[in-house]
């Protein structure tokens, strides 16, 4: 009986040690870098994987190391920057991400007392660098950009030649991809626009397109870059 005991203890203890070893398996290091007004690193936030429940901070240049599941979910969240959640999967080694910084209230008290930020680099970002407040880089081209920030834009591209849909619906051919308009001028394409480079982005449609007359019936896109005139 004792002996019998012995053996089924001896195959949960077992049994604990695979799991465990399973789990750690299972587990990775990711490393990240934020940034906000893509100049100034954002120290003392905090990073923190759902499944994995762990949680670290940045140190003084921006960057993190986490353990999180191989397939996992990290949410940087704070009072004073757009919330942003990355999606972890088994080829994911290094984030690079570039908040942005909600002007508004008492955040930027709050940022400079919380420590993520310097008062004087803060002051100067916001007077200065607004233009770079944005997410924009964090975008590998403008398609990408356009798709993943704007609600009901469609868009379909190889490489650097693609087109822009704005409405749900479009009939064939070419004609119905909307006007892009980039400083002002009419551009057949946009593929060459870097994401940093761009200051900001209009969707025009609607009664809003008059000003552009025919050209502009299946809606507009209107690109601000950091090289226009006046800038």
């Amino acid at each position: 009986m004792i002996l019998v005991l012995l053996m089924r203890l001896t195959m949960i203890i077992a049994a604990i040690f695979c799991l465990q070893g399973l789990s750690l398996a299972q587990m990775r290091t990711v490393h990240g870098r934020l940034m906000v007004f893509n100049a100034y690193p954002v120290r003392n936030l905090e990073a923190t994987a759902r499944k994995a429940g762990t949680t670290v901070r940045t140190d003084s240049a921006g960057w993190f190391s986490i353990e999180c599941q191989r397939k996992d979910v990290i949410h940087v969240r704070s009072d004073v920057f757009r919330d942003v959640s990355f999606r972890i999967s088994g080829s994911t080694d290094t984030l690079m991400h570039n908040l942005v910084f909600l002007d508004e209230g008492e955040n930027r008290d709050i940022a400079v007392g919380l420590g993520y930020i310097r008062g004087e680099d803060l002051a100067f970002a916001v007077n200065y660098l607004d233009h770079q407040n944005n997410d924009f880089c964090n975008y590998e081209n403008v398609f990408e950009l356009l798709e993943g920030r704007f609600p009901g834009v469609r868009v379909e591209y190889h490489g650097s030649r693609g087109a822009i849909y704005i409405r749900g619906s479009r009939s064939a051919g070419s004609s119905a991809a909307a006007l892009t308009v980039v400083d002002g001028i009419i551009q057949g394409g946009i593929g060459w626009i870097h994401p940093c480079d761009i200051k900001s982005v209009n969707i025009i449609k609607d009664g809003m397109t008059a000003l552009y007359g025919a050209n502009g019936a299946n809606g507009v896109v209107v690109i601000e870059t950091r090289f226009g005139e006046g800038n």
